[in-house]
């Protein structure tokens, strides 16, 4: 293929992804069934508490909550391939803008590696699993927990044999797909199972406990900032039985798989479901969860957009 002709559907994929993201956020916000974006507006207007001061708060607790991930991923990296804070930033934000339209945030894996020379995409891959399965692990432990609490506080009725018996299968198949992998010539591209698994063991102890750390830490930003915003509308519940609600709720949506721009519709959904417990009114749950939404997705990815228009494909020996 001529080489402007390369030229011209690389700029066409960058524009699509750019172009698609920000229709997906304007179609969130305007055909919202859950929340029309008109009632959202006149809410805030009617809310005399949000001044200032409580939005540069927000704002300050949505920057850590990426500098944060932005860390991590610096310092997972780093186990292959020193990079800057910079462009770890302009990475972590440009897959995110990349995985706002695919499953599971899937986008995001091709997007990361394309910042980097073939011969370490694999790896880079990876790595961007391992970050990922460390938020999904301080999530689901942390959701656990307050899942347990929420059940037995609420005295939900729960059907504890089928529990159990789904719990006890799904650790059976899951053995056997870990041993069936493990022990067999199982590869994809030429990528054996056997060798992802040499390269994790290879990472050191302290790069895996820290990208847990800075995932707990990222966690209690964003969990904290939803507490806050209850207090904003006028929500009198204390911290700990907030907790509760947040963590199982951030629990539940996890294990749904969807598309990163439906996460406000599922999480507003399981949002209404735990805090109509604590008689918290629909329309606050769900301005919250779309501000959420706005401050921690929307905005940064409209950042990480400026990333992708610059994105050039990296020289052999990068």
């Amino acid at each position: 293929m001529p080489y402007k002709t390369k030229q011209f559907f690389f700029v066409l994929i960058k524009l699509s992804i750019v172009i698609g993201a920000f229709y997906f956020i304007y179609s969130k916000l305007a055909e919202n069934e859950n929340l029309k974006f008109s009632d959202f507006v006149a809410f805030l207007r009617e809310n005399d508490t949000f001044s200032l001061k409580n939005i540069i708060f927000l704002l300050i607790l949505s920057a850590f909550n990426w500098f944060f991930e932005i860390l991590k991923w610096q310092f997972l990296v780093k186990t292959i391939k020193n990079i800057s804070f910079r462009d770890a930033l302009e990475q972590s934000l440009g897959g995110l803008t990349a995985s706002l339209i695919t499953p599971n945030r899937i986008g995001e894996y091709g997007a990361k590696a394309a910042y980097f020379a073939k011969p370490f995409r694999k790896r880079i891959v990876l790595l961007n699993l391992l970050g990922n399965m460390a938020q999904m692990t301080i999530t689901t432990v942390l959701g656990s927990i307050g899942s347990i609490v929420f059940v037995s506080r609420y005295q939900i009725e729960v059907d504890y044999y089928k529990v159990t018996r789904f719990v006890f299968l799904l650790i059976i198949i899951s053995a056997f797909a870990f041993f069936g992998i493990k022990y067999t010539k199982f590869s994809i591209k030429g990528y054996s199972i056997n060798r992802i698994f040499e390269h994790v063991k290879s990472i050191s102890l302290l790069v895996h406990a820290s990208n847990l750390l800075l995932s707990l830490v990222r966690y209690l930003i964003f969990s904290f900032q939803f507490y806050y915003l209850l207090t904003i509308f006028g929500v009198e519940v204390d911290y700990t039985k907030a907790m509760v609600l947040i963590t199982s709720m951030y629990f539940l949506a996890s294990i749904v798989p969807s598309v990163s721009i439906f996460d406000v519709v599922i999480k507003g959904s399981v949002a209404v479901f735990l805090f109509g417990y604590v008689q918290v009114n629909e329309l606050t749950i769900l301005s919250i969860i779309t501000i959420m939404w706005l401050l921690n997705f929307a905005t940064p990815s409209l950042f990480g957009s400026y990333s992708i228009l610059n994105f050039k494909l990296p020289k052999p020996q990068e």
